[in-house]
């Protein structure tokens, strides 16, 4: 069975599943009801991205598909907590964050379409390329985190001077020796990174329960520095716990680890079935706890935004889906000529001539072709 519960004793949460706010004694949420309606679009298009892609992907235009169903609430409000400077290193799931940092989707759908490694420009959205060899960017993202330091750019005391770093992973990652040698070198540093762990129980058919026997925000303290749990699903708090740990560690505080409690509302990716390996029930009590309805229903509630800001909100996202679906059909698979152009930086005279040999070898099939 998974790990369906949270101690509510240490779980940060600031608004319920029926969307009223609470109060923490630690933490609190100072943003306008206008940021809130910012933050239910955000994750409103997170949830359509994800959907029309699936669909795309079992319509066979798309290779593979890794879902962040009942994860929005902890991409968006990770991804709106951060500052001018700092950085992403995300995993392979963080389509709503990507879209936060101003990454044109069709660039994702591209990767898994299999015409590109990756289109997006890493330096301008400060958004780096997906990882899909488990827990291997949170060593990528400690060494940037160390290089911030090294250049100055933690502990002048503004968020527009300084930088930090948040490296995403799930919980299944937290098994390997990378996450765990990460830990070791954020701590003996003291480098200005914010673990995000999004906890959503299943690490692909593995329940959480067979991985940990402490709540994972506690193994930070074997390591040396703080640990938090928040509701993950709960775009409030997750945006309030994010902001205290990034003006901590741009602050010269060091690291901190933060547990995302949330739900994989569905498959791993596109070609699990975790029909097999979870019970419906489980299913269901996490339906109750959506993310994005408990913020609908806070907005209704207080009547800070009109009917028709839900109406032209839905339109949006089905215009989002047409223009992907359009854009993604028409996504060109590159001649095997590019690959030459992808090496380095500055073409070498070596390369450069592999490339003409390879383009003459090329020519000579269309040569023999018209020939006939």
């Amino acid at each position: 069975m998974s790990t369906t519960t949270a101690d509510e004793t240490d779980l940060v949460q600031l608004l319920t599943p029926e969307g009223v706010r609470v109060e923490h004694p630690e933490y609190e949420f100072t943003g306008s009801d206008e940021e809130i309606a910012g933050h239910l679009r955000d994750m409103v298009l997170g949830r359509r991205l994800d959907t029309e892609a699936t669909a795309l992907q079992r319509q066979g235009e798309l290779g593979l598909w890794a879902s962040l169903l009942g994860q929005e609430a902890a991409q968006v409000g990770s991804a709106r907590a951060l500052g001018p400077n700092d950085v992403v290193f995300p995993t392979y799931r963080e389509h709503a964050v990507a879209l936060c940092m101003g990454v044109d989707p069709i660039d994702l759908l591209g990767l898994f379409r299999g015409v590109d490694m990756g289109g997006w420009d890493a330096e301008a959205t400060r958004f780096r390329f997906y990882t899909l060899v488990i827990g291997a960017q949170t060593l990528h993202a400690c060494g940037y985190a160390m290089a911030l330091e090294r250049d100055g750019l933690v502990g002048n005391g503004t968020k527009e001077e300084d930088a930090a770093v948040v490296a995403y992973f799930g919980d299944g990652a937290t098994s390997q020796g990378d996450v765990n040698e990460a830990f070791v070198f954020a701590s003996s540093y003291n480098a200005p990174v914010v673990f995000f762990c999004q906890n959503n129980q299943w690490a692909i058919s593995e329940p959480m329960s067979r991985q940990s026997r402490i709540p994972l925000y506690k193994r930070s303290l074997g390591f040396g520095f703080p640990g938090v749990r928040v509701d993950g699903n709960d775009v409030l708090a997750v945006r309030a716990v994010t902001e205290r740990a990034l003006e901590r560690a741009r602050n010269g505080g060091g690291p901190s680890l933060i547990e995302a409690f949330t739900y994989r509302m569905g498959a791993h990716t596109t070609s699990d079935d975790p029909s097999k390996y979870r019970l419906a029930d489980e299913l269901e009590t996490w339906r109750l706890r959506d993310p994005i309805e408990r913020v609908r229903a806070l907005l209704r509630t207080s009547g800070s935004v009109g009917e028709s800001f839900f109406c032209d909100l839905e339109t949006e996202a089905d215009d989002l889906a047409a223009d992907l679906r359009r854009r993604c059909l028409q996504l060109q698979a590159p001649g095997l000529g590019s690959m030459f152009g992808n090496v380095y930086g500055e073409q070498t005279e070596y390369l450069a001539a592999q490339q003409q040999a390879y383009a003459e070898y090329a020519d000579s099939f269309e040569m023999e072709a018209g020939a006939r």
